[in-house]
């Protein structure tokens, strides 16, 4: 496998209005769509924390789709980390722990 090809896991945290709009039900959606992996959960501090895996260039896509976010939320910034979270087949709501 090459790096083109082979899947990596990406931690991303969106801020601004992004709760209480249906972010994490469009997220869901638009990671099954692009074949992602992983699970979206509101934080306490307001912001939507996803944690993805894909082949790259399918999360630079995920991450265009984040920054734009469904129509009644507003996206200020979408912080991308390394993630090494275990994550689950398909593509899951989670709750904070």
């Amino acid at each position: 496998m090459t790096e083109e090809t082979a899947a990596v896991q990406r931690r991303f945290l969106v801020r601004g209005m992004v709760q209480g709009v249906g972010f994490r039900w469009w997220t869901r959606r638009a990671a099954r769509e692009l074949d992602v992996s992983g699970n979206v959960r509101n934080c306490p501090d307001g912001s939507v924390e996803v944690h993805a895996r894909a082949m790259p260039s399918i999360l630079d896509e995920f991450a265009g789709r984040l920054a734009q976010g469904p129509p009644a939320a507003v996206v200020d910034a979408v912080e991308v980390f390394p993630s090494s979270e275990p994550l689950p087949d398909g593509f899951d709501i989670a709750r904070w722990p």
